[in-house]
């Protein structure tokens, strides 16, 4: 994370010149005073790290710092935050994905072998972390703005020495994303239907198959803000709440909670190149821009 001009929130909290910057052993005395992490944090980092498949070899600590950091400290890596920072930056911006965001970005110094070198922060380096970070919120289901937030409002316009502006550090939080964006789209998969017509396509109801402990599962989980893709709006049902997850799936939010009734696919076909496989639905399908139409190529919905 950059240098900053101190900035003064809502709360009257101000934040300190230096956040959240790739530190190496030569530039860390010593960690600041720990303090015990919060369950929740642990688990947005779980979450992260999920994501990339990769074993965290660092240590995450509360600390009383006046933001966030990567550090090595006697040969062992750290993420040190402060708590209070982070529910400024989310209560800023009016989002949690603010502060997931900043631990994104140090878990991306560390991750990507920025905190081994001796010269500090440069504007490379921030960049990749960015990047990442960008990548990652994408994968957790954030939007592109959510994944943008932090940075659109502490990052200084100009270039520094050290960290590069505003406008190239969002660039490079929106290439992660849409890489990410791009890889979950790829990894729709079902059958494909005839490219040289839209045809329905016709599959045995699979709801037998299901184990009711499965069902009461789906039908009765919590639909978290980060499991969300996008809003789809059925043209004939406006008023009913429909969701696409990061998992890929159609949700039906119902008075009896989530209840999943489809899922992505691709076709095949460049000019609607998925569709919502489902037991419940006539088939649907989606257009490159988000539109949805049935298969006499009539708009009955869009992504929103």
């Amino acid at each position: 994370m950059p240098y900053f001009r101190k900035i003064a929130f809502a709360l009257g909290l101000l934040l300190a010149p230096v956040l959240g910057q790739a530190a190496s052993a030569a530039t860390v005395a010593a960690p600041a005073a720990i303090t015990a992490t919060p369950t929740d944090t642990r688990d947005i980092v779980q979450e992260i790290i999920n994501v990339v498949g990769l074993k965290p070899r660092f240590e995450l600590q509360a600390a009383d710092i006046d933001n966030a950091a990567a550090v090595i400290y006697n040969g062992k890596r750290y993420i040190l935050y402060s708590e209070r920072f982070l529910d400024a930056i989310n209560n800023a911006v009016h989002t949690d994905w603010a502060g997931v965001s900043i631990l994104a970005h140090e878990i991306g110094h560390h991750l990507n072998g920025h905190t081994l070198s001796r010269s500090g922060s440069n504007p490379a380096d921030e960049l990749e972390a960015d990047e990442f970070s960008g990548f990652v919120l994408r994968k957790m289901g954030a939007s592109m703005a959510e994944a943008q937030a932090a940075i659109n409002l502490l990052s200084e316009e100009e270039n520094s020495r050290s960290h590069p502006g505003r406008s190239y550090r969002l660039a490079a939080i929106s290439k992660g994303w849409r890489s990410a964006n791009e890889q979950l789209l790829a990894s729709a998969s079902g059958p494909q239907p005839d490219q040289r017509a839209i045809e329905p396509v016709r599959r045995q109801p699979r709801i037998a198959q299901q184990e009711p402990q499965q069902q009461r599962a789906a039908q009765t989980a919590s639909l978290s803000s980060r499991m969300v893709l996008s809003k789809v709006v059925f043209s004939q049902a406006p008023r009913e709440q429909f969701y696409l997850t990061s998992r890929l799936h159609l949700v039906h939010l119902t008075k009896d909670g989530p209840r999943v009734i489809g899922k992505l696919a691709k076709t095949g076909n460049p000019d609607y190149p998925y569709y919502f496989e489902s037991d419940y639905l006539q088939t649907v399908f989606i257009t490159d821009r988000g539109i949805l139409v049935n298969r006499q190529g009539q708009q009955v919905g869009h992504l929103s």
